[in-house]
């Protein structure tokens, strides 16, 4: 590449148009609109002949694949706050840096968290069944009772950007917002949230559960047959977060004996596709991984990504730089 080249990157997924216009005026873009994940395969030939990529979560570096990439990749500017698919050792060791897109897709994630507990707590997916099939016939006082919301006791696991903003949702609806990370915050960040040094004294007080936390070594299967019986009886488990953060045989357990009355997921250990045995369950509410999925939150995703781009091949220090 010469100096007045514009350097060449990939973008493998169909980001929003407001991205890919700006991203062709400063860059030569190498896109297919067949929107498709890109393989180990694909990553790798790629590495050839671009100088970055804008990948998603879909898009897996593995520490095989890393060690094949071609001396040409530079820059890997990821269209996503997690980085649980990329092996972060093995990029640094390749002198590869890696950027993520942190806080801009904070309230849309809160939105669907709030949507799922709402949901669920609700029997939103019963109901709305019995109205679309046409079997919403008959009302008394015992029909379609569910957990109020209002006044409950939250617990919130990682108390990051997105779980600072469900705390502030909850609080709308005057919950009590318990809380462990791996740092306390300040008090300013608290707003009167208690903090727990450990899931020990935060589960059994959490009526619902909210995973807000990275998936993690530490954090696979956080949410097993052991911490989801320290929960209250009836509680109600919410993950908009990582599907590995849960257990699914166990979550699926949970549910069956009614020590979770229901839960709300936007992820899941296999995606796409998701659990069939959850369908089994109506209180189990379910979408497709959208947390982040508002047209605003697209655009700032994808500006994020190339804020990092511009600032590395303007010779700056990217600001969600993490190797």
């Amino acid at each position: 590449m010469t100096n007045t080249d514009k350097p060449v990157v990939w973008i493998p997924r169909t980001l929003s148009a407001n991205t890919l216009k700006r991203a062709r005026n400063h860059y030569t873009v190498v896109f297919d609109p067949a929107d498709e994940p890109a393989s180990a395969a694909q990553i790798i030939e790629h590495s050839q002949r671009v100088d970055a990529i804008i990948p998603c979560h879909s898009e897996v570096f593995s520490a095989d694949v890393v060690e094949q990439l071609d001396t040409r990749l530079k820059i890997i500017a990821n269209h996503s706050v997690g980085v649980d698919h990329c092996d972060l050792d093995a990029l640094k060791r390749r002198g590869i840096v890696v950027t993520n897109t942190p806080d801009v897709l904070s309230d849309a994630t809160a939105e669907i968290a709030m949507l799922l507990l709402l949901g669920a707590a609700r029997r939103a997916p019963e109901g709305d069944g019995l109205v679309r099939t046409g079997q919403w016939t008959s009302w008394s006082p015992s029909f379609m009772v569910g957990q109020q919301v209002t006044g409950k006791r939250i617990g919130i696991i990682g108390m990051g950007k997105v779980g600072q903003v469900m705390a502030r949702r909850a609080r709308g609806f005057d919950m009590q917002v318990h809380y462990h990370n791996r740092r306390r915050l300040s008090a300013d960040e608290e707003m009167g949230a208690v903090y727990h040094e450990s899931l020990d004294t935060l589960l059994p007080v959490s009526e619902f559960l909210s995973l807000h936390c990275p998936a993690t070594d530490q954090t696979r299967g956080l949410m097993n047959t052991q911490t989801l019986a320290q929960l209250p009886k009836g509680a109600i488990l919410v993950n908009t977060a990582r599907g590995a953060l849960v257990d699914e045989p166990a979550l699926l357990a949970a549910i069956e004996c009614g020590q979770l009355a229901a839960a709300g997921l936007d992820c899941f250990a296999t995606e796409p596709g998701g659990n069939a045995d959850f369908s089994k369950h109506q209180n189990i509410f379910m979408l497709p991984h959208i947390g982040s999925a508002t047209f605003d939150t697209r655009d700032a995703m994808g500006f994020r990504a190339l804020d990092n781009l511009d600032a590395y091949f303007a010779g700056h220090e990217p600001g969600d730089r993490l190797v």
